[in-house]
């Protein structure tokens, strides 16, 4: 007896409803189906952080999602899911992800903009302008050992031997005293004031106090300041700024809201 062409039709309905199924769920975890979506969520928060999407990461998130669904359903089963401990660290994950994705809303909404980080840069390069030192020194922890020290390399001592034996300074005794190049500003003001008055070549005579014992400088060169381009120190300019911006926007937050609580910060 042929079959009817209804009875065609809801038979093959009846055959691709697995396949349909399959097309949504990658799998059923004892009768449970667990959904591709939640294998395509997973995949997009890995993508986020900069791994690339490759077969071999779509795989492995199939395995974690259907491995998440056994663990869960038998937490579910033991009752885990209704313990008060379980619901109170529910809670508090529900605050970190509302909160988290308050701020990155923001951050997406108040983008740095290009002339906010030209500005900055040009804020940087103005406070970084003016001249270089190029210093060595010896530090010692008595001013008798910086005199003995001051009259071996005016007798014909070498600087650079005499601060690998002799300096305390862990940074630079090892490289004869090298300081390497330096704003001022980077030094306590006794050490700068001692060196900015040094011509090229030129040695203290007498040794400097300063907190960390005494110092004798010398000063191999000068040169004008140097700042990297633009481009090289955008990406942490912009960083600097978009922490700015939350900052102050977590602050004003903060100002109007009414609350008795009183912050210490």
């Amino acid at each position: 007896m042929n079959m009817s062409f209804a009875a065609r039709v809801s038979l093959a309905a009846a055959l691709l409803l697995p396949v349909a199924a399959l097309a949504q769920n990658v799998a059923i975890v004892n009768g449970k189906a667990v959904p591709k979506a939640r294998v395509d969520a997973l995949i997009s928060q890995v993508v986020k952080s900069g791994q690339p999407r490759t077969p071999e990461l779509e795989e492995q998130a199939k395995q974690e999602v259907v491995l998440r669904e056994i663990f869960m359903q038998e937490a579910v089963k033991r009752g885990i899911a209704a313990t008060p401990e379980f619901q109170q660290q529910m809670e508090f994950a529900r605050q970190q992800l509302l909160i988290r994705e308050l701020f990155e809303d923001y951050k997406k909404k108040n983008p740095v903009t290009e002339a906010d980080s030209h500005a900055e840069y040009d804020k940087f390069k103005s406070q970084s302008s003016g001249t270089e030192y190029h210093a060595r020194h010896i530090l010692v922890e008595k001013e008798d050992d910086a005199k003995a020290l001051i009259k071996q390399i005016n007798g014909g001592a070498k600087f650079e031997d005499l601060a690998k034996k002799n300096s305390k300074d862990p940074g630079s005794a090892e490289n004869g005293g090298d300081l390497d190049w330096a704003n001022p500003q980077s030094y306590v003001p006794e050490f700068s004031q001692a060196m900015m008055a040094l011509k090229k070549g030129e040695m203290t005579q007498a040794p400097v106090k300063s907190q960390f014992g005494f110092h004798i400088i010398k000063l191999e060169d000068t040169r004008d300041a140097k700042f990297p381009p633009y481009e090289e120190v955008k990406p942490q300019i912009e960083q600097r700024l978009a922490q700015m911006k939350l900052a102050k926007f977590r602050d004003e937050l903060k100002s109007k809201a009414k609350t008795d609580f009183k912050f210490t910060n």
